[in-house]
């Protein structure tokens, strides 16, 4: 049990440091000599944990998704909030900003990191929409929600929230970006076949 949490603990050693580098001196500009001299570590420890900076990097959207993941299933377990409750609850979690070093959001959003930020993305999306639809079709069978495909609404969704809503991906005004919120929570409130209103309360009492 010892050897495992040393690998633990190594192995996020060089997530934590390799994001704080990334964030600081950009990816492209950051070199495995560059995560093994900010650690002290050897190369062939480095490479016992990850075979390249790509795969670092990769091991640090993972550990975001795995983060998030915690918060959302915690969140849909708790049987004390209502499904439309969990749902934005849950869309709260998906603020990865405080989940990640500062700056590293906004070097996943460079041009030459679209792939990586697309694939962090697309984790996000494949992961947290089965968390979703058990909420959608919990609020369905309690005659909260009228959803008639939730798996597919709930996909869509999240591809709206985690693009559109991105300030890194489609820049606007603030005016603007407000009034894109709104339009957003409409189109939820059409897929659950709610009203928009009292959705729209819920939203500002808890969208902080």
């Amino acid at each position: 049990m010892r050897v495992v949490k040393e690998r633990d603990e190594r192995r996020n050693e060089i997530l934590d440091t390799a994001s704080r580098l990334f964030a600081a001196k950009g990816y492209a500009k950051s070199t495995v000599n560059d995560i093994l001299d900010a650690i002290g570590i050897a190369k062939g420890t480095f490479y016992y944990y990850f075979k390249s900076k790509e795969d670092v990097l990769d091991g640090i959207i993972d550990r975001v998704t795995e983060r998030v993941m915690s918060k959302a299933e915690a969140i849909a377990s708790d049987m004390s909030l209502s499904p439309d409750q969990q749902l934005f609850q849950i869309f709260l979690a998906l603020r990865v900003r405080d989940s990640v070093a500062d700056g590293l959001l906004e070097e996943l959003h460079k041009p030459e990191n679209a792939l990586m930020h697309q694939k962090s993305l697309n984790s996000m999306i494949e992961q947290v929409t089965p968390v979703l639809v058990e909420v959608v079709e919990r609020g369905n069978g309690e005659g909260l929600f009228h959803a008639e495909f939730p798996r597919q609404y709930m996909q869509c969704f999240l591809t709206i929230i985690t693009t559109v809503l991105d300030e890194g991906i489609a820049p606007m005004p603030v005016e603007e970006r407000q009034e894109m919120f709104r339009a957003v929570i409409s189109l939820l409130g059409k897929m659950l076949g709610i009203p928009y209103e009292p959705l729209w309360r819920l939203v500002q009492r808890n969208w902080r």
